[in-house]
């Protein structure tokens, strides 16, 4: 989840009923359920079951969430061991668990699950965990991580999801170590297309929600790379139609909120599309949207990258360097120019998720093969003769050569040369000329 950067009273949650949806925060009771909530405790689940009948996604009458017991999420996730943590995040920890219905208490076997624990000493705690329930709970869509069911007994707070077995799309973009692999230019279009379209499936629904924390580390991917939207603690309900944007507090992750949001407070649902512009750049280049880690002038991605994306010329140098060259130029410099037209900095000259989704289903479709890297029998040759070797160039590591001048090859010089014993050979025949015709 995110963070906050205002002082101001908090914002009330946008609350799912089933009979609509209301924008009042429910009152609860002390056995730790809402009042007014549909939410079943009598109610299954199925791992496999939901959104494959409801492609296009759906919102459902009423919330199908299982309330679990303490005691089975203990049992589930053995004890809460540390080595069954997934992740961690302001929230909690996430920890990686097993449910067997035939042999309840059994870990290691069952459907596998992922159960998010609030931390006693989180800022975010009950307010975001109900926004998860109310969301989540009724949102349907392939494209959204499923939540499987709940746990509320004295100050525990725990929420349970699908489980995503290959992990965050950050982890693959930026997590380092032989066991992250780069991923290659096809299943980056295919987690982008996803992405875009449970976006677009929350803002086009019959009230509009806004995400409002759209990140790398809130992308979710399955064993086939399908990306699933996780992480629905600041999700808020759209404006009405009499209304461009909501008033809110300001929260979410610094380097991907929209300017707009993060100066006046003011929510547009194109402010989630600002979002979705910097994780294509991210895609694109293989670095954070934020990392005061690079030098300076370079910390915030999309203010240090932008006019590396308007110019064909300059857009090769910013690619990531692990697709080894392995890309289609015409279809990745397509995206930059999508990315660019999300990151306006007016929201009303941002286009819509739908617009997004379709744009890359079409440079989807047109199947454009990645370009296989060209090999250069005298790299190697210089390589293995101890000279060093070609390196991927990016602003990052040589910015540009604006430093090192201007430099020309061997030959450029040899064909100097050339030109310039020409020309003296030429001035000389001029001259002697020259002199004939005035003698003459």
């Amino acid at each position: 989840m995110g963070i906050c950067w205002s002082d101001t009273p908090h914002d009330t949650i946008g609350h799912l009923s089933s009979t609509g949806i209301s924008q009042t925060t429910s009152q609860t009771t002390s056995s730790g359920v809402s009042r007014g909530s549909n939410v079943s405790g009598n109610s299954r689940f199925s791992a496999s079951s939901g959104d494959e009948s409801y492609p296009n996604g759906q919102i459902l009458p009423t919330p199908n969430l299982r309330i679990f017991t303490f005691v089975e999420l203990r049992a589930a996730t053995r004890n809460f061991k540390s080595d069954t943590v997934l992740g961690e995040g302001g929230f909690g920890k996430v920890f990686k668990g097993w449910l067997d219905e035939k042999a309840p208490g059994k870990s290691g076997s069952g459907t596998v699950i992922a159960v998010k624990k609030l931390n006693s000493e989180s800022l975010q705690g009950f307010e975001e965990w109900q926004s998860e329930v109310n969301f989540l709970g009724r949102l349907s869509h392939p494209n959204l991580v499923r939540l499987l069911g709940y746990c509320w007994e004295d100050k525990e707070l725990l929420l349970v999801y699908e489980f995503m077995q290959k992990g965050s799309l950050e982890n693959h973009l930026f997590g380092r170590g032989a066991s992250v692999q780069p991923l290659a230019w096809n299943i980056r279009l295919k987690i982008a297309i996803g992405a875009a379209r449970g976006l677009a499936f929350l803002h086009t629904s019959d009230k509009q929600v806004i995400y409002r924390d759209f990140k790398a580390s809130n992308i979710l991917l399955d064993g086939s790379y399908t990306a699933k939207i996780s992480d629905f603690g600041l999700a808020k309900l759209g404006p009405s139609a009499s209304q461009s944007h909501v008033t809110t507090r300001v929260m979410g992750t610094y380097g991907y909120a929209a300017p707009e949001y993060v100066a006046t407070g003011h929510l547009y649902v194109k402010s989630d599309v600002y979002g979705f512009g910097v994780v294509l750049v991210e895609i694109l280049t293989g670095l954070r949207a934020l990392d005061t880690n690079r030098p300076s002038g370079q910390h915030n991605l999309v203010d240090w990258i932008k006019p590396y994306l308007s110019e064909k010329r300059k857009f090769r140098h910013i690619i990531d360097a692990r697709l080894q060259g392995q890309y289609p130029y015409k279809a990745a410099y397509q995206i930059a120019q999508l990315s660019l037209k999300c990151l306006e900095a007016e929201p009303k000259h941002r286009p819509s998720m739908r617009e997004v989704v379709e744009t890359l289903e079409r440079l989807q479709a047109s199947d454009q093969k990645p370009k296989q890297p060209r090999v250069r029998p005298t790299h190697s040759m210089a390589h293995r003769q101890g000279q060093q070797p070609l390196h991927h160039r990016s602003p990052l590591h040589t910015n540009l050569d604006r430093n090192r001048g201007y430099q020309h090859s061997p030959r450029s010089l040899q064909i100097f040369a050339y030109f310039g014993s020409a020309c003296s050979v030429l001035r000389s025949r001029f001259k002697a000329e020259l002199v004939e015709d005035i003698d003459s």
